[in-house]
């Protein structure tokens, strides 16, 4: 385990609601993220263990093939505790600039609030492609939802994906995945998940909303992948879906030693839980 108790601090300047520092750490700014526990007793917004959800979270997508943002699991010590920690390298320097999707949205129509309602996006989508001559965008969208609906990530808000500028070629690109920390059920403590029941892992697996929405309402990501209604989305499965490697996701999980066995199998039931829908989804479409 990593020990960032030492690390140089600076001031921080990262957005989010989680508890969080900007540390420099072999000579490399992170933003690390802290569990926060003085705000468990709201089950609504508790982020008590979004640090396992976060580096599990980026490192399956890793897995997987995409581009992601470094994790490193690790401590802390503050006022004589010792915190479980997950590091994300900064991937930005001066010749690296993020733009969050959120902020392009706003630019490109400054009359209307772009959420996250899916046409809105889609419609940003095409105009910033064409703008900023970005190839495959609306596609790596859609590969990016259909892991999400992988690990459960219910909270991939426009602030949480972008587009990199490479400043040296002047070329946009999408960005590296971060901000993974709301998969994987942060909310629900050891002892909960040790009390559920296979029915209740089971209904956790399949009803798992994206904060996308549909006509104003949630979207069910498993719902929605299996109702095939959707091209980019069908097709974002087709492509991705033969990435996906189980047991080097299950071994990942397992190595993980500071993570209790009984999470280490909630979190291997329900990805296998909704692997398993969409393999048959894949097959169908196939």
């Amino acid at each position: 385990m990593f020990n960032f108790s030492n690390a140089v601090e600076e001031l921080n300047n990262y957005r989010g609601s989680e508890k969080k520092k900007t540390l420099i750490y072999n000579n490399k700014k992170y933003l690390v993220k802290f569990p926060d526990p003085i705000r468990e007793k709201n089950r609504e917004i508790s982020c008590i263990n979004n640090a396992f959800s976060e580096y599990i979270g980026s490192n399956i997508f890793k897995i997987i093939g995409f581009k992601v943002q470094n994790t490193i699991l690790g401590i802390y010590n503050y006022d004589g505790k010792e915190k479980i920690v997950c590091a994300c390298e900064d991937f930005t320097d001066e010749g690296h600039v993020l733009y969050e999707f959120e902020n392009i949205a706003l630019s490109v129509n400054p009359d209307k609030k772009i959420e996250t309602e899916l046409n809105d996006i889609m419609e940003v989508i095409d105009i910033i492609s064409k703008m900023m001559k970005i190839e495959g965008l609306k596609e790596k969208f859609w590969d990016m939802f259909i892991i999400d609906s992988l690990i459960g990530n219910e909270n991939r808000y426009n602030g949480d994906w972008g587009i990199l500028l490479d400043k040296t070629n002047n070329i946009f690109k999408f960005a590296p995945i971060y901000d993974c920390g709301s998969c994987l059920n942060p909310t629900l403590s050891d002892i909960e998940i040790k009390e559920l029941s296979e029915v209740e892992i089971k209904n956790i697996a399949i009803n798992t909303y994206s904060c996308i929405k549909e006509d104003g309402k949630k979207i069910n990501c498993i719902s929605y992948i299996k109702s095939l209604k959707n091209p980019d989305c069908n097709n974002a499965l087709t492509r991705i879906f033969k990435k996906i490697d189980l047991d080097k996701i299950n071994e990942f999980i397992n190595n993980i030693e500071i993570l209790p066995d009984d999470r280490k199998n909630f979190y291997k039931k329900i990805i296998t839980l909704r692997y398993e829908i969409l393999e048959e989804v894949y097959k169908i479409k196939r």
